[in-house]
């Protein structure tokens, strides 16, 4: 890959060579992948990108990790919509919103250019069956993108798991282990298996080229917005890699000069399982927390990718903001009702945090402010009906229904 140098350890700062199956440094630290900027510089230009008909994230391939014979996956991954949603952001107070809805990849979640790119990697390293841990949306990424290009998968999540995405799992034809316990119980049954049988090794916290495939959501937002910085992006977290990637792409875009500044962080974390928010918070290393709270793809109580996480929320001067169950559900619908965009919970998570920030002054009229939606409402629909409630349920009856009308308060326009 003459585009990449090296990976780097985040902690202690070694370096290894960029081969496909790069995984920790021998202190335990996560690598980074380094890419030689002067190089990229000379190979891409923003009017050779603007000519590119390919509507997926690999159109950014001299900033990815992969081999110029490595061919894109299957499935059509990235280049989802970024919706100016002026009527929300006047609502909140806002000058200009966008909405990022990553919901609608193949597999319905932000997950999918992690898992593309681990198909991708997997292919390049000859291997045949990749494995994960998740809490859901990494897990069905996973399985759909490897089904697609033909590789086996076996996958561990909680028991907790919601069933719409154990549903996709078991339709892709993964070997799904449901694990009785919490996420840090199944990410450590994931680990003795993967070193037990060899596969290759999606989880987030050991494969340094997940966040490559993560951060094109930024590559994405930043070309849709015309190379226009906003003030903030906000996104949910959980184990820290996407806000990681978001970060990563940003820096590379900067490195190249494809924008001339950098936007803050919004880091948006449940209130019951925020332990990467309390680090930042009280300016102390992060402590394992309780997974409580019903946003599952972000209940991640001992986070693997922490330190990449705090990084880049320093690093942008970030903001953190934790919310309540009640906040996210009532955030799912607002927009849904404002922007016709249904997310999960953890998928709205970072609305749900940006309502709380101009609520509570922190961002206001003046700043310009990018949702990103990280996946589908129809994910988790017990949450969704929880949130929005039940329908009308009566006979066909005339009479019935506007007495029904009347008892919910409905006038009919």
């Amino acid at each position: 890959m003459r585009n990449v140098l090296y990976g780097k350890c985040v902690k202690c700062g070694k370096t290894y060579a960029a081969t496909p199956d790069l995984t920790t440094c021998e202190c335990g630290g996560i690598l980074d992948i380094t890419y030689d900027y002067d190089y990229i510089k000379t190979q891409l230009t923003k009017e050779k990108l603007a000519q590119r008909q390919e509507r997926t994230m690999w159109r950014y391939r001299e900033l990815l990790p992969i081999e110029e014979s490595t061919e894109p996956t299957p499935l059509r991954v990235g280049w989802s919509p970024l919706y100016e949603e002026q009527r929300l952001a006047d609502q909140l107070g806002l000058k200009k919103l966008w909405v990022k809805d990553d919901g609608q990849n193949p597999t319905a979640s932000l997950k999918d250019r992690a898992s593309a790119m681990a198909v991708a990697k997997a292919r390049e390293a000859g291997a045949k069956v990749i494995a994960c841990s998740s809490t859901g949306n990494a897990a069905s990424s996973l399985a759909g993108n490897a089904a697609a290009a033909g590789l086996k998968t076996y996958i561990f999540v909680p028991s907790r798991a919601p069933k719409g995405k154990v549903a996709q799992l078991m339709t892709f034809g993964a070997t799904v282990i449901s694990v009785q316990g919490s996420y840090e119980d199944t990410f450590e049954l994931s680990k003795a298996a993967i070193d037990k049988w060899g596969w290759y090794n999606r989880n987030a916290a050991i494969n340094p080229y997940l966040s490559e495939g993560k951060k094109t959501v930024s590559l994405e937002i930043m070309e849709q917005l015309n190379w226009e910085v906003p003030d903030y992006i906000a996104i949910s977290v959980g184990d820290g890699c996407t806000i990681a990637g978001l970060w990563k792409g940003l820096k590379d875009l900067h490195a190249i000069g494809f924008i001339d500044r950098l936007p803050r962080l919004i880091s948006a974390q449940a209130g019951g399982c925020c332990p990467i928010n309390r680090a930042i918070a009280e300016n102390q290393p992060w402590h394992p927390m309780e997974e409580n709270t019903l946003a599952d793809s972000i209940a991640v109580g001992v986070p693997r990718n922490a330190d990449k996480a705090l990084m880049a929320i320093r690093e942008s001067n970030g903001i953190v903001v934790n919310v309540s169950d009640e906040e996210i559900m009532a955030a799912q619908q607002l927009l849904g009702r404002t922007c016709g965009v249904f997310g999960e919970p953890a998928g709205v998570t970072g609305t749900a945090g940006v309502k709380k920030l101009c609520e509570q002054g922190v961002i206001g009229k003046d700043d310009t402010v990018v949702s990103v939606v990280t996946g589908n409402g129809l994910k988790d629909v017990a949450n969704a009906i929880k949130a929005a409630g039940e329908p009308i349920s009566i006979p066909s009856d005339m009479e019935l229904l506007l007495k029904a009308f009347a008892e919910a308060g409905i006038v009919v326009e």
